[in-house]
């Protein structure tokens, strides 16, 4: 899992800003899913060939450290404690506030690593005036400029140094990871209770009783499967301010550390919005997915209801058209051991590799059925295509112009590998490269 750093502070100290200038930043090649919703609370950088979690959290306000306390209980507390490094902003032109000092007691509490940040040093002067932050008994600030981009490079540096060396490689071949996510009150305790056969999630009819992200371990057919329970996700718009916000967080962070995401909708309330917010954060994190209809006991069913329901998903769920749907009860326990069985193909499936001998058959094959259509008067031409990387796969195509691969022909060539190798449940990565990058 990549190490995650929190951005906290006071509000109007330029936090998100600098959010927004370390994201952008971000080195490594990233494919956009055309339709796809980034939570801007939550964000990646590249630095130094790592990737790191970045969260932005709500501005902190005066008061006594007790005060503060509760406020970072209420609005922060999950992001602390999961981050590895924590930045503190403050504004520089402003000096040191009582807020900045209750704050910093704070997170001197935190026993997590800490770096002031600066911000809003904009010219010579002001850069010179970090000095007096040493009063926070936080180390060296670091002077930078958010909005004009100065000093970032410091401050990346100095969250490396201070990040934990990288996971070692782990053995994927035996366990699967496997991330339950939602919508509050769908069901999702009540599933794992299910699959494990016993209560070891606190269930309640409450929306948002679990906060944290708790795994469990089971054996399932000769292998691990992990199991993680995750706090319920809301459209971004009606996420509240306070726990339930950052709750949103662990549940982003359970998703970025599994292999299967199991998205669980309700049959009873199909608000799919709200569900798809949560699918295109899966999309984008290219993981393996599957929908999970729960509460299917409750619905009055004809022959073709089944039907009807996974049409009407589809439809919203657009960006995970490849998933596949599974209608359960956790109550009756009906068709929920299914789930474990579904979760470990769509792992194999994002694991799965295609020799290059044979991708190229298919490329030429589809090719032959349709000739992409020229743009600007120019014709594409594919010379040869291999697959790069599994979990999600990504193939690499090789061609005249990249320029010239429209989104439509994308699909197309998507779809055909589908048709022919399956990869049920997880994205695939299609990258067109000039013949002259190879």
């Amino acid at each position: 899992m990549n190490p995650l750093v929190a951005l906290v502070g006071r509000p109007n100290v330029g936090k998100s800003r600098l959010f927004n200038r370390l994201i952008g930043q971000r080195k490594a090649i990233v494919e956009d899913v055309p339709g796809t919703t980034r939570d801007r609370l939550y964000g990646k950088y590249d630095w130094n060939g790592r990737e790191v979690a970045l969260v932005d959290t709500g501005g902190l306000m005066s008061g006594t450290v007790e005060d503060i306390a509760k406020s970072v209980m209420a609005q922060a507390s999950v992001a602390i404690e999961e981050a590895n490094v924590i930045v503190m902003v403050v504004d520089i032109r402003d000096g040191v506030l009582p807020v900045d000092e209750d704050i910093a007691a704070r997170l001197r509490q935190s026993g997590k690593p800490v770096i002031l940040a600066a911000n809003k040093a904009d010219n010579n002067t002001q850069m010179k005036d970090a000095v007096l932050f040493h009063a926070l008994s936080l180390g060296e600030p670091i002077p930078l400029s958010a909005e004009r981009g100065l000093g970032t490079g410091e401050l990346l540096d100095a969250i490396d140094s201070r990040l934990p060396p990288p996971d070692p490689p782990r053995d994927d071949s035996e366990v699967t990871r496997l991330a339950i996510v939602g919508r509050p009150n769908v069901g999702k305790s009540s599933l794992v209770n299910a699959l494990l056969g016993q209560d070891r999630v606190v269930v309640s009819p409450t929306p948002g009783t679990t906060r944290d992200a708790v795994d469990t371990e089971l054996r399932h057919h000769g292998n691990t499967v992990v199991l993680v329970d995750t706090a319920g996700i809301r459209r971004r718009g009606r996420i509240e301010h306070g726990i339930e916000k950052y709750s949103v967080l662990r549940a982003h962070r359970a998703i970025d550390r599994s292999d299967v995401v199991a998205l669980i909708v309700d049959a009873t309330e199909l608000t799919a919005a709200q569900d798809a917010h949560i699918a295109g954060f899966i999309e984008e994190e290219g993981k393996g997915v599957m929908v999970v209809v729960n509460k299917w006991d409750l619905i009055e069913k004809t022959g073709t209801t089944i039907n009807q329901f996974e049409r009407s998903l589809r439809e919203h769920l657009k960006f995970v058209d490849y998933a596949p749907f599974i209608f359960v009860s956790a109550l009756t326990k009906q068709r929920v051991p299914t789930i474990l069985d579904i979760a470990q193909s769509v792992a194999g499936e994002r694991r799965k590799r295609i020799p290059t001998g044979h991708l190229n058959e298919i490329v030429r094959k589809a090719l032959s059925d349709f000739q992409p259509p020229a743009r600007q008067g120019k014709r594409v031409q594919i010379l040869y295509a291999t697959q790069v990387a599994v979990e999600p796969p990504t193939f690499v195509f090789f061609v005249n112009d990249p320029e010239l691969i429209h989104f439509s022909y994308r699909r197309f060539l998507e779809n055909r590998l589908r048709e022919r190798f399956g990869f049920m449940g997880t994205p695939i990565r299609l990258v067109f490269r000039a013949r002259r990058e190879a």
